[in-house]
């Protein structure tokens, strides 16, 4: 009987070149001595981790890795080719990395200083892509340029620039562009969204861009669209793009004030007070000079008004469009009677995100549903007209192929109601995200008594929408409505087909925003009971602690995401938390009280990885992992990876030694500006290294 260990090597080599999952390969290397071998041989991307200063602990058996990731490498941000605790000659180091992977035409590295580019691309100057990381801050007293000018000078083949999380100035870039015409004319790629921007780059700035680079596919770039600032961007700059570069694929132009990852505010109904210097006219243009568009992005953060007419253009222009995300933009649908209009004309869309639209409707909703019908990824942000019979109708349009939904910042949309109006897709959907906002919540507790008296009361409420929009489609949503709706049983519509099913069979990914201060007990019963094969939540907690009282209960609910059992993987995100780092005013509360807030229940929870984000102290710029964080931490058992956006002291890291199969830790400060005194306690590269041999001197069990 033949097996897989007959099958010839070359034909082996083949199906292992095939799989590109991580994961996927390290399991196939564990097989046999055979296939790890093989996995050796065809392995093309890799992620070093460990410490940079143990040279002979570079791997030499990777010799076919083209994509190398230099980033992560300890101590995390500090100069990867100047460790301050090795007298190791960079030029030696360099080598060393270039006689391991000679094959390298990808490298991502983290570049304190543009001493470790110039050394770098010595050593691969036939490199392809490259990605730079920084996130502390630049030196005034380096040159105009000083990052970029050994990369364009040197390395001649360059096609893919990324920039997304590398801080630099904005006045940087150009000139180096200019003076390098054969390198910058070859690019196809360049990612310019860097979200540290305070300002972006300015009109002039993103026309001399373009011009030295005319053959770009994917242009991504921050940019300000505020009329008010000088150097905004509007038609002039958006007719440059398109004639500048006419072989786009990928667009994003995104106004910086849209790039923080902060929820706005509640009762703000969508409008700005200024709006954006972009005309209807001036978008038909710049689409009709796109035609080759696969993905747009226009968050503009300022109104643009009356875009139905122009978003139709989108249809006929760009008719390779599959991803398209709108921000600040007004009469995107007008849906008037059953006449489709504006976006819901774009029938090939898969992808569609809508954020502050001050005048989306639920008929809109419905126009999009009827129009869009390819629709596997929906967003909405903002959008305060909007609510859960409308997007519960398009969900019913859209059951075949939508899988992914993001509900943000909808005031008429709450956890319960969010949940409810994506029920149709509830045996379908993978991927979700809702505001954790409890209108009400203490009366959800009964969740058959609701269930049933939701469905009783809103099921006729779509058809009197649809009646609307002609009697022909109205008999036939009747007829799919009768076709589901067969039995009414605890709560739920139950259907041989699943239809109204009362588990989350296939959400596998859970993000959720909540308010400072506000508990995550609730999210059971507003919907969230049975979620058989999630894995992976992101909680992003956001508010401001000072002047709050302490919470009335000791936890913040964490133990109650113990009711999902494949949840594994947690990104818990306190970032946008601001409170006192050090002395809190009489009678409220530090950061390291709140951390224990959050933290408390964690360790029933059976995680093996976890991202921390600690709450900060903006006044300080101050981000650390508190004394009761690192002993909570320490009882999540299970945990394989950790990794804590911020710093801590070296003391409180070795609480994590407690935790027996722990093997990836490492403390990064990838926000800006990360803090430059390297003398601290809480960021010493030696009590960085100090932990981390303590923690590879461990027996690990597997």
């Amino acid at each position: 009987m033949a097996t897989i260990n007959d099958i010839p090597d070359v034909i082996l080599s083949n199906i292992f070149a095939s799989i590109s999952d991580t994961r996927t390969r390290n399991s196939l290397s564990l097989v046999s001595r055979k296939f790890m071998l093989l996995d050796r041989a065809t392995r093309v991307s890799l992620t070093l981790r460990g410490n940079a200063r143990d040279l002979f602990m570079i791997p030499t058996c990777f010799r076919s890795v083209t994509d190398l990731d230099l980033s992560f490498l300890s101590p995390w941000g500090h100069s990867l080719l100047s460790s301050p605790l090795s007298d190791t000659d960079p030029q030696l180091l360099a080598h060393r990395l270039r006689v391991a992977f000679p094959a390298v035409t990808s490298l991502t590295v983290y570049a304190r200083s543009p001493l470790t580019i110039k050394i770098l691309v010595q050593q691969w100057p036939g490199l392809k892509r490259v990605k730079l990381v920084r996130w502390h801050q630049r030196l005034a007293s380096w040159p105009i340029g000083e990052d970029f000018v050994c990369l364009l000078e040197q390395c001649e083949n360059l096609n893919w620039l990324d920039l997304s999380t590398f801080y630099y100035w904005t006045e940087d870039l150009p000139p180096v562009l200019q003076a390098c015409p054969k390198v910058s004319a070859s690019l196809v790629h360049l990612n310019l969204l860097t979200t540290s921007f305070a300002e972006g780059f300015k009109s002039q700035e993103i026309k001399e861009i373009t011009t030295a680079c005319p053959n770009l596919k994917n242009f991504l770039v921050a940019c300000n669209f505020d009329p008010r600032y000088i150097g905004f961007v509007g038609d002039e700059t958006l007719l440059a793009v398109a004639n500048n570069c006419p072989k786009l694929t990928l667009l994003h132009l995104a106004d910086t004030s849209s790039l923080t990852d902060v929820r706005g505010d509640p009762d703000n109904e969508g409008f700005t007070s200024e709006d954006a210097m972009v005309t209807k006219g001036t978008l038909v243009e710049f689409f009709s000079g796109l035609p080759l568009l696969q993905e747009l992005v226009l968050d503009v953060g300022r109104n643009v008004m009356d875009t139905s007419m122009a978003l139709e253009m989108l249809n006929s222009k760009c008719k390779d469009l599959r991803v398209l995300k709108l921000g600040q933009f007004h009469g995107i649908c007008l849906a008037i009677e059953s006449q489709l209009d504006g976006i819901a004309l774009c029938s090939g869309l898969e992808e569609l995100s809508i954020k502050n639209c001050g005048d989306l409707t639920d008929m809109g909703l419905i126009a999009i549903g009827r129009g869009c019908s390819k629709l596997s990824r929906f967003e909405v942000q903002g959008c305060k007209r909007i609510t859960e019979k409308g997007l519960r109708t398009m969900a019913c349009l859209l059951r075949n192929t939508l899988v992914k939904v993001k509900i943000s910042c909808c005031k008429n949309l709450d956890a319960a109601a969010s949940l409810r109006s994506v029920e149709p897709i509830r045996d379908r959907i993978q991927w979700l995200h809702i505001d954790c906002v409890w209108n009400g919540w203490e009366e959800i507790g009964n969740s058959e008594q609701v269930g049933l008296s939701f469905w009783h009361n809103q099921v006729e409420e779509p058809s009197r929408l649809f009646s609307l929009m002609g009697s022909e489609y109205d008999h036939e949503m009747r007829r799919k409505k009768c076709k589901y709706s067969s039995d009414v049983s605890d709560g739920y519509i139950l259907e041989n087909n699943g239809f109204w099913c009362k588990k989350w069979d296939r959400l596998q990914y859970l993000s959720l925003w909540i308010d400072v201060g506000e508990l995550l007990t609730p999210l059971p019963a507003a919907g969230l009971l049975n979620c058989p094969n999630l894995e992976e939540i992101r909680i992003k907690v956001e508010g401001d602690c000072r002047g709050r009282s302490k919470p009335s209960e000791r936890a913040f609910g964490l133990s109650s995401l113990a009711l999902y059992p494949r949840l594994s993987k947690m990104q818990l995100d306190c970032s946008e938390t601001i409170g006192y780092a050090l002395t809190a005013p009489s009678g409220q509360m530090d950061l390291s009280l709140w951390e224990r807030f959050f933290l408390n229940g964690i360790g029933e929870l059976r995680l093996s990885e976890l991202d921390y984000w600690p709450p900060q102290d903006r006044d300080v710029n101050h981000r650390s992992l508190s004394l009761p964080a690192a002993g909570l931490l320490a009882e999540c058992l299970e945990l394989r990876k950790l990794f804590i956006h911020g710093t801590a002291h070296e003391h409180f890291m070795m609480f994590l030694l407690k935790i027996p199969n722990l093997r990836d830790v490492q403390l990064r400060e990838d926000y800006y500006p990360a803090p430059e005194n390297d003398m601290s306690t809480e960021m010493r590269a030696g009590s960085c290294s100090r932990f981390e041999a303590a923690l590879n001197r461990r027996h690990i069990l597997d």
